[in-house]
Parts: C-alpha cells; sequence; structure tokens
C-alpha cells in the first residue's frame, strides 16, 4: 500500500520516523509524498508543550479529510501525544483507525498488516534494527542524518513531561552507533547531528561516566563524515574533558546548543536545573575563550510560575550581555501531571507571550548585528539545493543548524561548474537578507 508520513516535532521524531518508515518499506510497503495518493496516513506527532499539542491535533485533522478526498482508508497517529494521551484521543477522534504509541514501533507493520488483512513480509518483523543497528529510510536529505545517542530523560525537570512520555534515560551502546555511523557514512551521509534529550549525559547508565567526548572522538575517526554537531547539552556537563574534544577535533564543529531555560537562581532550582548566572557566565566566557568563534545557541522559558519582573528583567540583561549567536525563546506551557503545573504564583498567560516577545524581539536585533559581521568573510558551505525563483543556490555553514537556523543562498559562476545536493563549495557573504545570508561562490 502507498503510505504517507507526515512527522513533526524534534529531530529525535524524525528518527523514529526513519526507523518504522524502513520497517513498513521490507513489510512491502511504499511510501508517497502527496497524503492525497496515500492508502494509509502516518501522523508522528509531538506532545511536548501546548503548542504542539495543538499542530499536532490541527494535522490529524487536515490528514482526515482525506478520507473523503483522496484515497486514504487508514489514519494513524503514533509518536508521543499518542503514547501520552491515546486513550482520551480515541474517545475524541473517531476519524483515527489506529494510535501507537512510541514503545509499541517495532510492531507497527505487523499491526498494520493485520488490520489490512495481509501477512507481513517475513522481513518485516526484524526490519527495525539488525543485531542492535536501527535500519533507517532517511526521511533528511541523503547526505545529512541524525544520530539519537540515547532515548528519555533522567533530569526530571519540573515543567518536562518526556520523561512521563518516554521514559529514564537508556544510552544506546557506543559500539552500535559506531555501527550505525558508519552505515549512514557509506550511504553518502556527510554530516551527522548528534542528538538526544541530554547529550551530555550519554552513557553515564553504561559506562559510569559522562562518554560523550569518547564516543566523539570514535566518530571523528570514520572515513566520509566531514561535519559532527551537537545539539542539547546541558551547561553542568560541559567538562573541560568535552571542551577540549570541541576544540580539537576538526570535525567536531564549533557549534554547540546549550539550553539554559533561565539564569536566575531561584527559577532554576524551581526547574529543577543547576547553576546559577555567575556560572553560567563563566561557562559562556569559558567557551568564548576555548573555542574562538564559536556559535552559542540556548533556549530560554518565560513566565515560569514565580518569575517575577525583576528576575524577567535579570534573564534579559544575562542574555544581552552574553550575545547569544542563536536564541530560541518559549513561553511556558504548563504541562499536566508536571510539577510545574501545580505551583503556586502562575504567572498569567498573556504575560509569559510579553515577556517571550521581548526576548524574542532584542534576539532579532543581536542576529542582525552578528550576520552583519559575517559580510565580507568567506565560509564552506554545504550546498542543499538550487532556488529558480532567485536563481540562486542556498545551502548551510556551520553556523546555521539544519530545520533550525537559515540560509546562506549564493550565486555560481556558470564556468565553476553546477552543484549537486551535498556538495561542499566556499561561498564570501555579501549582504544580509532578514534571517538568511547572500552570498558568491568562490
Amino acid at each position: 500500500m502507498n503510505i504517507a508520513i507526515i512527522s513533526l516535532g524534534c529531530p529525535k521524531n524524525q528518527v523514529d520516523a526513519d526507523v518504522f518508515c524502513h520497517a513498513l518499506i521490507k513489510a512491502g510497503h511504499q511510501t508517497v509524498a502527496d497524503p492525497e495518493q496515500a492508502d494509509i496516513i502516518i501522523v508522528n506527532t509531538c506532545g511536548f508543550i501546548e503548542s504542539a499539542k495543538t499542530d499536532s491535533i490541527d494535522t490529524i485533522l487536515d490528514m482526515a479529510q482525506y478520507k473523503t478526498a483522496g484515497s486514504c482508508k487508514l489514519l494513524v497517529v503514533t509518536g508521543c501525544l499518542s503514547q501520552r494521551y491515546g486513550d482520551e484521543l480515541a474517545r475524541e477522534l473517531p476519524e483515527v483507525d489506529v494510535f501507537n504509541g512510541v514503545k509499541n514501533y517495532p510492531a507497527l507493520a505487523e499491526r498494520l498488516a493485520e488490520i489490512c488483512g495481509v501477512e507481513p513480509a517475513p522481513e518485516s518483523a526484524n526490519a527495525a534494527a539488525c543485531c542492535g543497528i536501527p535500519k533507517r529510510l532517511l526521511t533528511t536529505p541523503s547526505y545529512r542524518a541524525y544520530l539519537r545517542i540515547a532515548d528519555g530523560c533522567d533530569n526530571r525537570c519540573t515543567y518536562c513531561a518526556i520523561p512521563l512520555i518516554r521514559g529514564g534515560r537508556v544510552s544506546t551502546p557506543m559500539e552500535t552507533l559506531l555501527a550505525e555511523a558508519e552505515q549512514l557514512a557509506e550511504s553518502g551521509v556527510t554530516e551527522l547531528t548528534v542528538i538526544a534529550q541530554d547529550t551530555s549525559a550519554y552513557g553515564i547508565d553504561l559506562y559510569k561516566k559522562y562518554a560523550l567526548p569518547d564516543l566523539l572522538k570514535q566518530l571523528c575517526k570514520i572515513d566520509g563524515i566531514k561535519w559532527i554537531r551537537l545539539l542539547y547539552c546541558y551547561p553542568e556537563r560541559m567538562t573541560d574533558e568535552l571542551i577540549e574534544t570541541i576544540k580539537t577535533e576538526d570535525k567536531v564543529l564549533n557549534y554547540i546548543d546549550i539550553p539554559i531555560q533561565h539564569c536566575n537562581k531561584e527559577i532554576l532550582r524551581n526547574m529543577y536545573r543547576g547553576g546559577d548566572e555567575q556560572s553560567l557566565r563563566e561557562l559562556f566566557a569559558k567557551l568564548r575563550r576555548e573555542i574562538p568563534g564559536v556559535v552559542l545557541r540556548t533556549t530560554l522559558i518565560t513566565g515560569f510560575p514565580g518569575e517575577t519582573e525583576e528576575q524577567f528583567s535579570e534573564l534579559a540583561e544575562f542574555v544581552n550581555d552574553i550575545k547569544f549567536e542563536r536564541l530560541g525563546c518559549f513561553a511556558y506551557s504548563a504541562e499536566e501531571d508536571t510539577p510545574a503545573a501545580e505551583m503556586p504564583d502562575q504567572v498569567d498567560e498573556g504575560e509569559r507571550q510579553r515577556r517571550a516577545d521581548i526576548i524574542t524581539s532584542e534576539q532579532e536585533i543581536r542576529m542582525g548585528e552578528y550576520y552583519a559581521g559575517m559580510v565580507g568573510n568567506t565560509y564552506e558551505v554545504v550546498c542543499e539545493g538550487f532556488d529558480r525563483y532567485s536563481d540562486m543556490y542556498f545551502g548551510r555553514s556551520m553556523h546555521f543548524a539544519p530545520e533550525i537556523d537559515g540560509m546562506i543562498y549564493f550565486t555560481s559562476a556558470k564556468d565553476k561548474g553546477s552543484l549537486t545536493i551535498g556538495d561542499f563549495v566556499n561561498v564570501k557573504i555579501t549582504d544580509v537578507l532578514e534571517n538568511n545570508l547572500l552570498g558568491e561562490r568562490v
């Protein structure tokens, strides 16, 4: 049967989609891009915060229309929202035929075969993994992939529902990850983005130590891998060994995502996060000192329960001083069954958003300044495609994480030859266009 897969949410969700997509192909199905042509539509949902839940529900309802307007016979909902609210959703969304949580991905192909009244392919039962190595059909461009090194989380931040959905942290053995990365490299992948709920905690459950530096060093030995990018490192686990590894390993990009959420000590304590303003200032100063040209990304939460105007001002001043190259700011979302949702002094929803908008607006100014400082410089860029409307190629330097940051649009003289997706070229930046850069191939 033809299957259309719509995957929402974070890169970790994308990896899940890659794995069960491969299993479905091995079970005899084929994927299509157009939901109107699909016999089965799968919506892989996100349930992290309220806005993500709303987006997931809206997408489900949009896809349900193809049961009358298209050829869809089965509407399947998977992912975090299904895992957490499956029973409730089944009552509220009769349009959905199958709900499948994150714990049941390996059985999805067999379940669909049973519903459709066909025999599952002999390989389908074990199609999700071989010798512990997950088999994936990449839904990202062929030259890049996410490498999920652990699932779940043990941090138990008071605002976060992830442990309720995915359970505690389970690190993937290093030998399995290296074998997976080698397979990806052999298939043409040159850029790995290393992800987990907390990448910096990798290995503590298996090796009784933070083993991310060891893993990165081994990944760097794999032929074909050119870029390795780190997302979701916690500040208290940015050890000297990890910093030195980023600094000295050429393949590890000087781009670090460190979600701090806040800087005020009391707010951080109530979030069940470590550190304070002073320790964070010292960390970021150290990173800039030890890794020249480092790109620092963070995420923040405004309007956490009890956040006063003074504490918010402290955060705004902190952000202005640090001058993060990349920053995402979210208004606090009260998630049911989390400790923070039951805390006193809940901040008005409109006020939460007002504070987030202030941080975001100020960051846009800083981004303009940051981009202006890049004009005239030349950077290595991976080509991601050609925009026929602007008659320009587009791609990313190490300063741009895939699917998060902007793009570099650039021209290429005809005498330099055409480019294909995944090619690396040098581009001189000539101008700034909103959240993107303009340049020319040199």
